[in-house]
């Protein structure tokens, strides 16, 4: 706690225990004050008003008229005073004899005598409780100063010594550090001003040790065997700081570069790459916000006779200074990695399952027509159409397969037809509907088509029913049964939007961008599919130069997808 915290609060709190020992003074003392005004008020009237009513029975003997004259009047004063249970029954008991008091005066007397000892008791009673009240004062206001005191016993024994202490100790320190005695440490555990204090001498101690123990020889040696580990590095890498200063470049890095090193160390790498377009293309992004770096795509670079492909990593060096808690930035490494072999096997493996889905569409084909045929033969068993409905559907399913894989190899080859012109959205979007309502009605789904009638959009007309076709059919096999599947569109920024929206149970958001991967599926996901549907969607979309987002729904029931289109031209 703060030294200035820890003296607020307790002389605030020593402060708030003199209020309330005031307070419950004052309290008290009108409580004693209201219990004896009370005795006064109306049990002492009653009494009086009782012993007139006595001296008036005496007189009445004497002078009949004024005698009950006397009688009644104290007699209708008392009955307005009643303050006490049983009071007004006696005092009733009196007025019903006022018409013949002397024939009823030893009743009279007796109610008269039973009304003076209700309230002599009440007296008793509320003489009591005003002891009460006293004793409980005294008690409270007695705990109260004690803890006043030891609170300020506490504060006269303590604070001198907590602020003075740290103070000397401190003092004592900065002697020894004055004295070259760079080991010395303060050691306050305090969570205070003198901690916070006590961090910084240390953290000036540390640097100070460090900067005696240090030479300029052992730091040669270092910085010799870094520069010569760099240079047997097999991937070109280059270094700059904090400045973009180009402090190391080793010798794959200046071969691919094709720049001689007493040009390039030293220079700031802004003024290198105005001249040269690989290195302007290997750093643009140092310069770019994280949110605008485009995807990193492999670098194709003429290297070692070939053609040859390169996968860039930019590494931000962060360090943190010795004796201090926040991290500061001290340069960049630009590595390039060589992934020519990978790219190489990865195109044959292209080309492999391209030629194998070519090969296998056709018979596949062919089965598919025979167990078309077969169907529409009659007298057929119940156990042949079983079987030829199965073989029907695994052919499909093949065909299925054969198809997207032929889109892959196609999307991965960069050999996508993009055939883009400005099309009529409803006719885009009617078609993709029209090819999915028979399975939607299998299934009792409701396709709501929201869109803005008369629009149009940029793109490549069979791509895109494709992809909405696509996202169509996962929605259905998705969604429950007695559902319903929106389309929405709007124009943002110039941009098309088309959005899906289902009633299934939603993606988390981990896997959100995973489910763009070839061949992912959702673990736990019993629904059958290749994984590869999602992925040729997102490279159909790209090709086109629009994106493909997800996300759940609000209302936390499904989730919906975004096809974002370009502006038309």
């Amino acid at each position: 706690m703060k030294i200035k915290v820890k003296l607020t609060v307790w002389v605030g709190l020593l402060f708030a225990m003199i209020v309330a020992l005031s307070v419950l003074s004052t309290i008290y003392i009108n409580r004693l004050k209201d219990d004896t005004g009370n005795i006064l008020v109306s049990n002492y009237n009653s009494l009086e008003y009782s012993r007139n009513m006595l001296d008036a029975l005496d007189k009445i003997h004497k002078d009949s008229s004024l005698g009950t004259k006397q009688f009644i009047h104290f007699i209708n004063l008392q009955r307005k005073n009643i303050t006490e249970k049983g009071e007004n029954y006696y005092s009733d008991n009196i007025s019903q004899f006022t018409p013949d008091i002397v024939k009823n005066e030893w009743q009279i007397r007796k109610d008269i005598y039973a009304i003076m000892n209700v309230n002599m008791k009440a007296i008793t009673r509320k003489s009591e409780l005003a002891q009460h009240t006293a004793n409980e004062a005294t008690t409270i206001i007695i705990f109260t100063g004690t803890l006043c005191f030891v609170i300020a016993f506490t504060l006269l024994f303590n604070l001198p010594s907590n602020i003075a202490n740290p103070i000397k100790e401190l003092t004592t320190s900065i002697q020894q550090i004055a004295a070259h005695n760079y080991e010395e440490r303060v050691h306050f555990e305090q969570h205070n001003e003198f901690g916070i204090l006590a961090k910084s001498f240390n953290a000036m101690a540390m640097k100070l040790e460090e900067y005696s123990n240090s030479s300029v020889s052992k730091l040669l040696i270092e910085k010799k065997r870094i520069e010569t580990l760099i240079n047997k590095m097999q991937d070109p890498v280059i270094g700059m700081d904090q400045d973009y200063k180009i402090l190391f470049a080793n010798e794959k890095a200046l071969q691919v570069t094709g720049l001689h090193r007493e040009n390039l160390i030293g220079a700031n790498v802004q003024n290198i790459a105005m001249t040269n377009d690989l290195l302007r293309t290997l750093v643009k992004d140092l310069f770019q916000e994280k949110e605008k770096i485009a995807k990193i795509e492999p670098i194709k670079i003429f290297f070692e006779g070939k053609e040859s492909y390169f996968e860039k990593e930019t590494i931000s060096i962060d360090i943190l200074p010795t004796g201090e808690k926040e991290i500061k930035k001290a340069g960049y490494f630009v590595l390039l990695r060589n992934i020519t072999p990978f790219k190489e096997l990865d195109l044959a493996k292209t080309n492999f399952i391209a030629n194998v889905s070519h090969e296998l569409k056709t018979p596949i084909a062919s089965i598919k027509m025979g167990t078309d045929l077969l169907l529409s033969e009659p007298n057929q068993t119940e156990n042949e159409q079983s079987l030829i409905k199965g073989i029907n559907e695994d052919a499909d399913r093949l065909l299925k397969i054969t198809g997207e894989l032929l889109n892959l190899t196609q999307a991965e080859s960069g050999n996508i037809q993009i055939r883009k012109s400005n099309y009529a959205l409803d006719e885009i979007l009617e078609y993709a509907l029209d090819t999915v309502r028979v399975a939607a009605k299998q299934r009792n789904i409701t396709l709501i088509n929201n869109t803005v009638p008369h629009q149009s959009v940029s793109a490549d007309k069979d791509k895109t029913i494709w992809v909405i076709t696509n996202l169509l059919t996962n929605a259905i096999r998705y969604s429950p049964e007695n559902s319903e599947i929106k389309l929405n569109t709007s124009n943002d920024n110039d941009k098309l939007k088309i959005e899906i929206s289902d009633e299934g149970q939603g993606i988390e958001s981990k896997y959100q961008q995973r489910i763009f991967e070839r061949y992912f599926k959702i673990p736990g996901n019993t629904n059958s599919g290749t994984g590869l549907g999602l992925s040729i969607c997102k490279e159909f979309m790209e090709a086109q130069g629009g994106s493909i987002e997800v996300r759940n729904n609000e209302s936390g029931i499904g989730s919906t997808f975004e096809l974002v289109f370009p502006k038309m031209y």
